[in-house]
């Protein structure tokens, strides 16, 4: 059963070493492997991702591009209140996201110089979902909304077929809804490459996100450069915060929100209360009796799990912020005190009443966040995240008159005489 720790300033920093070192214990054999996929893809295109499509699904689908006519005979499968709710998903992740847009921007001074900045969406962005065990919906939202708002030209969906070959339709329902262009049915390492590369098929991507199993998150991190990606996702994360006034009922279901993600995934609760630490403890062992994922749960907890007693709410925080977790949870009296303490977290859930499932599927801000204490210098996808930036310069000959003999000096320090000799030819300096 999950551990109780007695914070002194050493327990709780070991644990954290530890939790390091789990996320940094991949398979060495993947790198190999994957390496080979994505120089088979690069080389043979299309042949190559329909080989690996039926040697590791077991057939290849009729057509690897889902036809519109398609997409809504699929959206026809999906139940009425489920279509409802991904409506309205769509509308809080949207209204969230369009706050986030920037404009370009332009300013003159007196001497007539101008300077700006233009911002505007990337041309064409990749989308990978799972389609398997692991079937997430609201990824593609979150992935597809923010996207869409930037200004992505165009937005290419791969994601592999269910194990009767067929697509997904909750998957299919979400990608029409969050304003998906094309829908490829391919999975996997292959299916990364085939968007970093491009094939006869499938387009050529400037960025890929998404996730995926360690095959896909080792595709991804292999072909950064080639493309960029929005991250390394390690396993996911909870880190619960909470004072003597929570519910420990709550503070037991919410670790095991995250702890049901997979055997690595990480379920902590910080405390200035060994009651309301013990009462957590039970509520875990009854709670977990009755979920469909109590093995997996089970294992993270045993193995990754911790109950962390702290001596007061200041200590609690302090380690919070060195964890820098995924997810963090605020369950203490006046959670809104503690918004300008906690500085390192993916995202932040105040008060008893904001689970942190409310925030993966349906209250707005964005659920893909940096894992692994990354929280520290990472952020959350976002709008920008699908965008880029060039600056603009415009001086008169005046204006770079004043200002030639400071560029010259810079020139000259750093020994670039051609870089000086630029400014030198303008005005005849010798």
């Amino acid at each position: 059963m999950i551990i109780t720790v007695t914070a002194d300033g050493v327990k709780e920093y070991e644990f954290i070493e530890m939790l390091k070192k789990r996320a940094q214990n991949s398979d060495k054999n993947v790198i190999p492997a994957v390496s080979e996929i994505i120089e088979n893809v690069r080389e043979n295109g299309d042949k190559a991702v329909n080989e690996y499509t039926v040697k590791f699904d077991g057939k290849a689908p009729s057509k690897t591009e889902i036809t519109a006519d398609e997409i809504d005979s699929l959206i026809a499968q999906c139940d009425a209140d489920y279509l409802e709710t991904i409506k309205k998903a769509a509308a809080n992740i949207s209204d969230f996201h369009k706050r986030q847009l920037q404009q370009s921007w332009m300013t003159t001074k007196d001497n007539g110089v101008i300077l700006g900045q233009r911002i505007r969406g990337l041309k064409r962005v990749g989308i990978y979902v799972p389609g398997g065990t692991a079937a997430y919906p609201s990824s593609v939202l979150m992935n597809a909304i923010p996207a869409k708002i930037a200004g992505v030209e165009e937005i290419i969906m791969c994601t592999p077929p269910m194990k009767d070959g067929k697509p997904n339709p909750n998957i299919i329902a979400a990608a029409k809804e969050a304003g998906v262009d094309r829908i490829f049915l391919i999975g996997g390492a292959q299916a990364v490459a085939a968007l970093a590369y491009g094939t006869e098929t499938v387009p050529k991507v400037d960025k890929i996100v998404g996730p995926g199993n360690i095959f896909v998150a080792t595709a991804k991190k292999l072909l950064y450069g080639t493309v960029d990606i929005d991250m390394i996702a390690g396993p996911s994360e909870i880190l619960i915060v909470a004072d003597s006034s929570a519910n420990p009922k709550f503070l037991a279901a919410d670790l095991m929100s995250q702890a049901e993600h997979d055997k690595l995934a990480s379920a902590i609760l910080l405390t200035d209360s060994a009651e309301i630490a013990e009462k957590t403890k039970l509520e875990l062992e009854e709670q977990m009796k009755k979920l469909s994922r109590k093995e997996i749960i089970e294992s993270s907890i045993n193995n990754f799990g911790a109950i962390i007693v702290c001596s007061n709410m200041n200590q609690a925080v302090e380690f919070a912020n060195e964890l820098a977790p995924e997810h963090l949870e605020v369950c203490c009296n006046n959670p809104m005190e503690y918004i300008g303490k906690l500085d390192n977290a993916g995202s932040v859930f105040l008060g008893n009443y904001s689970p942190e499932p409310l925030g993966d599927y349906f209250a707005g801000p964005n659920h893909v966040l940096p894992t692994s204490g990354t929280a520290r210098f990472f952020s959350p996808l976002s709008v920008d995240s699908f965008v880029k930036k060039s600056s603009f310069i415009y001086y008169t000959e005046d204006a770079l008159r004043a200002d030639a003999e400071d560029v010259i000096r810079f020139a000259d320090t750093e020994g670039l005489t051609a870089h000086a000799n630029s400014i030198k030819v303008r005005f005849d300096i010798k």
